[in-house]
């Protein structure tokens, strides 16, 4: 599309328009590769695409869990194995942090099925009551509940000084066609009680870094960073932890911020009004070659 003074953000058809200027994606997945119910084929086809020309793409989500249950999870809703070269959660920095930590009391805060986390890491998990810090995971029933419904919970922790870890710092995501509560709507409610939260992925460093250490591996040398490329839907997630990483970034318009408009100049720019630059070099309605 045109633009009006060279100020916004260029949007533009397909990937195939800057993908020679990087040597590597950091692709989102939840919003990007698949909207939790089914995977998006020609996301799929525009990394695949990119690989094959010589491409690497790490696909970087804020799950909780570690990269083998993304795995299979994206298996399971049609992402295809030839789509990415490898996959870095939230789930995986969170271990790391949790390992450092195995000799306090630790209390899990969030769903069984997010249990995979503490998987070999031997932890002897504490009560809410007796913890000194809480692994945050989401909330224990996504569908019915909200983050009022653990405000009590809260200000228990806070008036304890516990820290919280936070292993998904999305505050919301679409399930198929509603919307569900994540583990930093928690966090946003602990920090405004005044508690601690540590963060483990998208905006936040340490997940940035682990990526371009996993992109030099993959590729077996050094890539800079501006031929890295992070491509997601998320405004305070992908495109705030982009800028803030130093890395360029392309947004990708899911419904979540778009909610049935077009694209177009002035929608972005309403979107990127208050986000802090620097902006995408790119917008598309949705990933596509």
């Amino acid at each position: 599309g045109s633009m009006g003074q060279g100020n916004g953000i260029p949007i533009i058809d397909g990937m195939r328009e800057i993908a020679e200027t990087s040597d590597a994606w950091l692709v989102d997945v939840w919003g990007v590769m698949h909207n939790g119910a089914e995977a998006f084929q020609a996301a799929a086809e525009a990394c695949a695409t990119f690989r094959r020309q010589g491409g690497y793409v790490i696909l970087l989500t804020n799950a909780p869990r570690p990269a083998p249950a993304v795995v299979a999870q994206i298996t399971k809703l049609g992402v295809p194995r030839e789509a990415y070269d490898g996959v870095l959660s939230s789930g995986d920095v969170s271990r790391g942090l949790v390992a450092s930590w195995r000799d306090k009391r630790i209390h899990h805060l969030g769903p069984a099925r997010d249990r995979g986390i503490f998987d070999g890491l031997g932890i002897d998990f504490a009560t809410s009551i007796e913890a000194d810090i809480v692994v945050c995971t989401g909330l224990i029933d996504d569908l019915t509940e909200t983050p009022e419904d653990y405000a009590t919970t809260l200000s228990g922790f806070r008036r304890r000084n516990v820290a919280m870890l936070c292993a998904n710092p999305d505050l919301m995501v679409e399930r198929g066609d509603r919307k569900v509560y994540c583990a930093g709507a928690l966090a946003a409610a602990y920090e405004a009680l005044g508690g601690d939260v540590v963060y483990a992925g998208k905006p936040h460093l340490p997940i940035y870094e682990l990526a371009e250490r996993m992109v030099r591996d993959g590729l077996g040398r050094d890539v800079p960073r501006d031929r890295l490329l992070a491509i997601g839907d998320g405004l305070k997630t992908d495109m705030a932890g982009a800028a803030a990483a130093g890395l360029r970034s392309v947004f990708v318009a899911s419904g979540l911020h778009v909610e049935g408009r077009n694209l177009s100049p002035e929608v972005v720019s309403e979107l990127f009004s208050d986000v802090p630059k620097p902006w995408p070099i790119a917008a598309l309605d949705a990933l596509t070659w």
